[in-house]
């Protein structure tokens, strides 16, 4: 009995205790297991990813966009749109003791397991000429 109640004075004074509570903050108060899609605040902000959003929310209708609040509500306009354009609930996450990097995620209520939720870097190979060693430069080759 005495364990409890020790318990419960504990939550009282502390706050009810969390799982995962780091994994939490980070991903805008969901779990990693849960995570579909992550983007980036630089990424929101120059609105990529809108293509692999799309496609994430049409695999998983029932999903759910959380943005960081921490970030001008300007920048999720086409993220918005595109939420509602698709009937997708949006929630805005803010959080004064705790920074993320991530802008946006794409979530559900139960876990996935996905792999892959970053973008992914696109490369371009046009364009890009490989640079010539120092020596060869030295020999003029």
């Amino acid at each position: 009995m005495s364990k409890k109640l020790d318990d419960y004075i504990q939550e009282g004074i502390y706050g009810q205790k969390e799982i995962n509570p780091d994994e939490r903050r980070a991903f805008l108060g969901s779990l990693r297991e849960r995570v579909i899609l992550v983007l980036k605040q630089s990424e929101v902000r120059g609105s990529k990813g809108l293509e692999e959003l799309e496609k994430a929310i049409k695999l998983y209708p029932d999903a759910k966009i959380l943005m960081n609040g921490d970030m001008n509500f300007r920048f999720f306009k086409p993220y918005r749109e595109l939420a509602n354009r698709l009937k997708v609930t949006y929630t805005s996450v803010t959080d004064r003791e705790s920074t993320t990097d991530y802008g946006l995620v794409l979530t559900m209520d139960y876990a996935i397991d996905k792999e892959e939720i970053f973008l992914k870097e696109e490369k371009k190979a046009e364009g890009i000429t490989k640079e010539k060693s120092w020596w060869k430069k030295l020999l003029g080759l």
